[in-house]
């Protein structure tokens, strides 16, 4: 992992909910950062007070202060609010600072228009980025330096695995497959859950059953480097319950039911995307709190 390139900076939350506070958790536990060097920035007091108890890190509800003394500022607000965040920035952020997006949907071309910022980085990240284990796919505006992106992949690294695309359509893409993925997953073990506990199983040793059995075999898929279809194979004994249990998945459509799925995922990322450039929002009116 790279290390020591967050040394001395200063990173900047713009939104802080439930990614930016595992963001925040992941650098903070791999020592990138120490907790004075994070400013996490939101409307509400009860979630600043949570992430200032939390982690002990700078808290504020005023974005603007928070970007101009950023070296890193990490955006992670919803898509809808993007027209009045973005243009609330506009000229705030320090011109050798990098601009860190997980914002679902929108563009680079979007975020350095909105914000007058040319050195944008742009990532579908997923849930077990919370604890280190995500997914992370993302690409980069011309204008973002090698220690710009040196800075960004310390981030992502801490998050999990990461993956460079060139073209950043398949941001889209991933958001369907991998930053979606886990709602699938967590989907098909809720079913098996229930499938137990119908068979006999409490809720409680149907869960360990699940939950072991998904780890495990995404670890031995890991490991294996073998096709899944090989894996699949392995365990399938002709005639065997493997065997009945496919058929009736089959029987349902299962692959081309998640096909589906995934495509409309997709789709609904790229909608995202076009609603957050033309949507404008009356901006929320925050009280003065101390």
């Amino acid at each position: 992992m790279a290390a020591g390139h967050l040394e001395g900076l200063t990173v900047a939350f713009i939104g802080s909910g439930t990614m930016a506070s595992g963001i925040t958790q992941a650098l903070l536990r791999a020592d990138e950062v120490k907790p004075e060097q994070v400013i996490a920035s939101d409307p509400l007091l009860e979630q600043r007070e949570t992430i200032r108890a939390r982690y002990g890190v700078r808290v504020t509800s005023d974005n603007v202060s928070a970007a101009k003394e950023a070296d890193v500022v990490v955006l992670a607000i919803k898509p809808q609010v993007s027209p009045v965040v973005l243009p609330e920035l506009r000229g705030s952020i320090r011109p050798e600072a990098l601009v860190f997006s997980i914002v679902a949907g929108l563009p680079i071309a979007a975020i350095s228009k909105g914000l007058g910022h040319p050195a944008v980085v742009r990532v579908m990240p997923n849930t077990p980025a919370q604890i280190g284990e995500g997914m992370s796919v993302w690409t980069a505006a011309p204008a973002v330096t090698e220690a710009q992106r040196d800075q960004a992949r310390v981030i992502l690294q801490v998050m999990g695995l990461e993956m460079f695309v060139k073209e950043e359509d398949a941001l889209d893409m991933a958001t369907a497959v991998s930053g979606t993925g886990p709602t699938y997953v967590f989907l098909l073990m809720e079913a098996l859950v229930d499938a137990a506990v119908h068979l006999g199983f409490s809720r409680r040793e149907a869960l360990l059953l699940v939950i072991q059995t998904v780890l495990g075999s995404a670890k031995f898929a890991q490991q294996s480097h073998l096709h899944l279809a090989e894996l699949r194979n392995m365990v399938t004994s002709p005639g065997g319950t493997s065997a009945e249990a496919i058929y009736q998945m089959e029987k349902g459509s299962l692959r081309t039911v998640l096909s589906k799925a995934v495509y409309a995922a997709y789709q609904k990322s790229q909608l995202l995307g076009k609603r957050a450039q033309e949507v404008k929002e009356v901006p929320l009116k925050v009280k003065n709190e101390k």
